[in-house]
């Protein structure tokens, strides 16, 4: 990765990070002429603030990076990463008394991760990309090998949320599947058009028949048979114009981020590949367009699905929920052992959590403890919401089995989870996330733009419950 360098060289420069108690104590130390020329800075260690220190030959030295009340963490370096100057290599050590030492293991993990984060850009169409590419050099203590699984996946799945949809239709998500799969030796299947209903998708189809690009199923398999089975699923819906509902201008804007499930579900398969977590893995993305046409799906058509439940189509703009029904009743029919999906699927979870929150559904007590405890751990944040089950009486119909939105405004989130819940085994450990998957706002390590919510999340509890023995990021 371009964010990093494997050695130093004489002109890389030294940064720390430091609380405003930690340079209080440590500036105690130095020299008058030292304490003179931070006093003169008027720095004190507050967050975002920047001081430099300069060697006899008025090169710079050293850099200080203050953190304020807090001591570093990851958005603390991804933050150093944006405020050292733009070219050249810098190494990270902490400060103690009047020594530089280098970051454990813990903060050297999170001082690469946090920088390389920061460092991503998407610029596949700039006819100049910015050169602007200060490097870091690999912490000695860090997991390397962890941080750039971490890295290749979040970029993975911001670049393909960012691509646009005239780029990133069903053919190309499914090639950028057949290529991660390629890389991991892992076999894949894709499902293609007319053949969704020779081999049972039927809700697939219906959704992606309005569009002349044809819809697919792309299922992945990696891992040895006899493994715990894990599946993945992720909504892969390349663009939302809302089929005959059709959204408004501003509603669709940023529609092409509605592939971003799928985007996560290839992104958490890399990390447990590239891993070699010991499970049989299966990843299910349905990838379509929901588009216009003259065959497209019509509001109060009834469709089958692949489990026999028959669906009223009380919206065609809710169109996420079909898809993943086909893919989860497969994934459930294989008694995985645990099963997650991805989907930015309801305006209801931002009105809920915001768009800075993955939200989190499951009735598995465990699963919810091991997530969230994953999640706190990653500085991956995620909510839980209920899935409250007398919220079902919403989605009934008077003439199918079930209606894909619920016949109030209220709890969209909730209804929209209790949907995709009556194509799971109650008994399965299922977990659904209600992600935005965009960053509406810049934050440091975050750019505006497609992002993974819920990655890192799950992929840690993951590690813990297959590979504890191995060293957490």
């Amino acid at each position: 990765m371009d964010a990093f360098a494997n050695r130093a060289t004489a002109t890389t420069v030294s940064v720390s990070l430091v609380s405003r108690s930690e340079f209080k104590a440590w500036v105690a130390t130095q020299s008058k002429s030292t304490k003179a020329w931070f006093k003169s800075l008027d720095f004190a260690g507050e967050t975002g603030r920047v001081a430099q220190l300069s060697a006899r030959d008025g090169k710079i030295a050293r850099i200080l990076i203050g953190t304020g009340k807090e001591s570093a963490s990851l958005w603390h370096f991804a933050r150093a990463a944006g405020l050292v100057p733009g070219k050249g290599s810098y190494t990270l050590e902490r400060l103690e008394g009047k020594k530089a030492l280098p970051l454990d293991e813990k903060l050297a993990n999170a001082a690469a991760l946090g920088w390389g984060l920061a460092r991503y850009s998407f610029d596949r169409y700039k006819k100049s990309p910015s050169k602007r590419r200060p490097k870091l050099v690999w912490p000695e203590a860090a997991d390397k090998a962890a941080v750039t699984r971490t890295l290749e996946a979040t970029y993975l799945v911001r670049d393909l949320i960012n691509t646009p949809a005239s780029d990133m239709g069903p053919a190309e998500l499914a090639e950028a599947a057949s290529e991660l799969a390629a890389k991991h030796e892992a076999e894949i299947e894709i499902i293609e058009g007319e053949a969704l209903l020779d081999e049972n998708y039927p809700a697939v189809h219906a959704v992606g028949r309005g569009s002349e690009r044809a819809p697919r199923l792309i299922d992945i398999r990696w891992g040895d048979p006899d493994a715990p089975k894990v599946s993945v699923v992720g909504k892969g819906v390349v663009f939302d114009s809302g089929g005959l509902d059709l959204k408004s201008a501003g509603g669709m804007k940023l529609m092409k981020k509605d592939m971003g499930g799928g985007a996560h579900a290839l992104g958490l398969a890399h990390m447990i590949m590239d891993a070699k977590l010991p499970v049989r893995l299966r990843v299910l993305v349905p990838a379509v367009e929901n588009g216009v046409a003259g065959d497209a799906m019509r509001p109060l058509d009834v469709l089958n699905s692949r489990k026999g439940i028959t669906i009223e189509v009380g919206n065609t703009d809710a169109e996420g929920r079909l898809i993943l029904c086909d893919a989860l009743a497969e994934a459930d029919s294989e008694d995985p052992e645990l099963l997650i999906d991805f989907a930015t699927l309801t305006g209801a979870a931002r009105v809920a959590v915001g768009t800075e929150i993955a939200a989190l559904f499951t009735d598995d007590e465990a699963l919810a403890a091991d997530l969230l405890a994953a999640a706190k751990a990653t500085r991956d944040t995620t909510w839980r919401l209920p899935l409250h089950r007398p919220y079902r009486r919403y989605l009934d119909s008077k003439v199918a089995d079930i209606n894909n939105i619920a016949s109030v405004g209220t709890g969209g989130a909730i209804t929209a989870a209790l949907f995709l819940s009556e194509f799971v085994s109650r008994k399965r450990a299922w977990a659904h996330f209600d992600i935005m998957g965009w960053n509406a706002q810049a934050r440091v390590g975050r750019p505006v733009g497609g992002e993974a919510m819920g990655l890192r999340a799950s992929f840690e509890m993951l590690r813990r419950r297959y590979a504890p023995e191995s060293d957490a990021e």
